[in-house]
């Protein structure tokens, strides 16, 4: 139902949009009329046939126009020909522009990006993701298990992954993150997180940046290959930067959804986290004990916060509250699913 109201939000959009751009044949047509009535009352006092005023000239050339008998055909071979003319150059501007605005209205993929836009514009606490590579198609996929909203940012998109990302009902929108438009397009002001998953470490710092300046409150998620460079992002502009492993896919959605996640170390073959979150007060997490959290997602629960008390390694029997602080480890999985049922 949400989505089918989006699609319809989204559709009345783009429909204002082909409207705005269907002005211009308006305009053209609106000045032939009005131009085309002052001529006639000219022609026809100058010829001896003169029409009673402006507004009877402009009533004539709109009649004129459509074929459309209205009173005595004129006498005059100049206002007979004016007759014959007004029809063809009037309906041609007008019939021009009606069919590319019938066209495009019913056949909006054919306009790809500015449909994509039209729906990035109903979105609001939502996620963006820039790169649709295998991280980003991996990411992707998980944002939407976890029921998220997202909008997709990527310049040279393989069609196979725009086509998945189409059937899921994800936006994808085909441009340069780095330009500011682009990240506009994305309605990246009404966003709570966006994630940059190219393997382009300057490139990811750039539209960070730009992203923030855009909206200062927005949660940031960057792919770093470099440890130390992550690091110092981590402390001068306080953005999550994570490695890019394989299995670091999870931990990008858990993050992006609000999570403050550590860089996975591996035990055992296995990909460990520590994740931080606050319990929110509709979550499905809140009146529950420690004990259900750690069997049920099958992680484990290492501190707890509440009204400035602290515990760590809280008991099994101990309660769950809205607003308490959790501190956790797990797997990547793990993680995106708690995540998911504390939203």
């Amino acid at each position: 139902m949400k989505s089918k109201f989006r699609q319809w939000r989204a559709s009345w959009r783009d429909t204002v949009i082909l409207l705005g751009e269907f002005r211009m044949p308006l305009l053209l047509f609106t000045v032939a009329m009005l131009g085309g009535g002052l001529l006639y009352k000219w022609l026809s006092a100058m010829v001896g046939e003169p029409t009673s005023g402006y507004a009877e000239s402009v009533y004539t050339v709109l009649t004129a126009t459509f074929l459309q008998p209205v009173g005595n055909f004129p006498h005059h071979p100049v206002l007979q020909i004016f007759h014959f003319v007004m029809p063809i150059f009037g309906i041609s501007i007008l019939a021009q522009g009606l069919a590319d605005f019938g066209s495009l209205l019913f056949n909006r993929r054919a306009r790809n990006k500015e449909w994509e836009m039209a729906v990035a514009s109903t979105m609001n606490k939502h996620i963006v993701l820039v790169g649709l590579g295998h991280l980003g198609f991996r990411i992707a996929s998980k944002l939407h298990e976890m029921g998220e909203n997202m909008v997709i940012i990527e310049y040279k998109a393989d069609a196979d992954a725009v086509e998945r990302m189409h059937s899921l009902g994800i936006p994808v929108i085909p441009d340069d993150a780095t330009r500011q438009m682009a990240l506009e397009a994305a309605n990246i002001k009404d966003a709570r997180a966006i994630i940059l998953a190219s393997q382009n470490d300057a490139m990811n710092l750039q539209i960070a940046l730009k992203a923030r300046s855009l909206n200062p409150n927005i949660q940031v998620v960057v792919r770093i290959f470099d440890e130390d460079f992550a690091h110092a992002l981590q402390e001068q502009f306080g953005f999550n930067a994570m490695s890019a492993t394989e299995m670091a896919a999870p931990l990008f959605a858990a993050a992006a959804a609000g999570a403050d996640v550590s860089s996975p170390i591996s035990v055992e073959g296995q990909q460990l986290s520590l994740a931080r979150l606050v319990i929110q007060p509709h979550s499905q997490l809140a009146e529950k004990t420690v004990g259900f959290v750690e069997d049920n997602y099958h992680l484990n629960v290492v501190f707890l916060r509440r009204d400035h008390h602290s515990h760590l390694h809280p008991t099994d029997s101990h309660a769950i509250e809205a607003g308490d602080t959790l501190v956790v480890l797990g797997g990547p999985d793990e993680l995106s699913h708690l995540m998911h049922d504390n939203e």
